[in-house]
């Protein structure tokens, strides 16, 4: 489904990614770890056009993305939720929504889709018209995953989202990222919590200073000695 093959990004004179190579297959959830600054917001920004790769090819359904804009790579099927949630926070949650479909006009399937995010998540339906900047931090990352999907995306590309929320609420919102899987959506996962990340992906990729350092099936990343001792304590 999607290939990176060679990547390069770089800011300025900082090599932020050294040739990485990875792929995600249709169904999967696929995760990247590994510690601040090793690039793994990069991949992502790379995947959906927001840092241009300075070389390398990136692929995604046989076709060629690496340097295609974010609204068109947004067409063909992939939806990124960004670290930090980056709500509109004086829009409504209803607003925040409709902004993630703003590149559809099929109208109906827009509302069913609406309907889809609010059984994910009830509480959306409960704070329609209260600004996205009102609500709690698990709520904003509830709307920020709602939003994403209001794309219909056939890969979609999570970024930390568990970052600064009570256990019990990230409990919540990674069963919904299972709940979304089983409902036919490929997921790429970056994740601080390298135990949970692990725990819910099929394969995983382990990124350091710009490089992939291990690769392979999560269940035996969790047993790697090395991954153990720098991520999961």
């Amino acid at each position: 489904m999607l290939a990176l093959t060679d990547v390069r990004v770089n800011y300025g004179s900082v090599r932020a990614l050294k040739s990485i190579s990875l792929e995600v297959r249709e169904g999967e959830i696929v995760t990247l770890i590994g510690a601040n600054g090793a690039g793994k917001t990069t991949t992502l920004k790379a995947i959906s056009g927001l840092a241009r790769p300075a070389s390398g090819r990136i692929v995604f359904d046989s076709v060629d993305i690496t340097r295609m804009r974010p609204a068109s790579i947004v067409n063909l099927g992939i939806s990124q939720v960004p670290e930090g949630r980056r709500v509109f926070p004086r829009m409504t949650v209803l607003e925040n929504l409709e902004m993630g479909a703003f590149r559809r006009r099929d109208r109906q399937r827009v509302r069913e889709d609406l309907d889809t995010v609010f059984g994910y998540f009830p509480i959306l339906k409960e704070r329609l018209s209260q600004p996205a900047g009102t609500l709690s931090g698990g709520e904003q990352q509830m709307l920020a995953i709602g939003r994403g999907l209001m794309a219909r995306p056939r890969l979609l590309l999570l970024d930390e989202p568990s970052l600064g929320l009570a256990p019990m609420l990230v409990e919540q919102i990674f069963d919904i990222i299972k709940r979304i899987h089983d409902e036919g959506v490929t997921i790429l996962l970056v994740e601080q919590n390298a135990f949970l990340a692990l725990e819910t992906a099929s394969r995983a990729y382990v990124l350091e200073t710009g490089e992939i350092a291990l690769q392979g099936a999560a269940r035996d990343l969790m047993q790697d000695e090395h991954v153990k001792r720098a991520y999961l304590g």
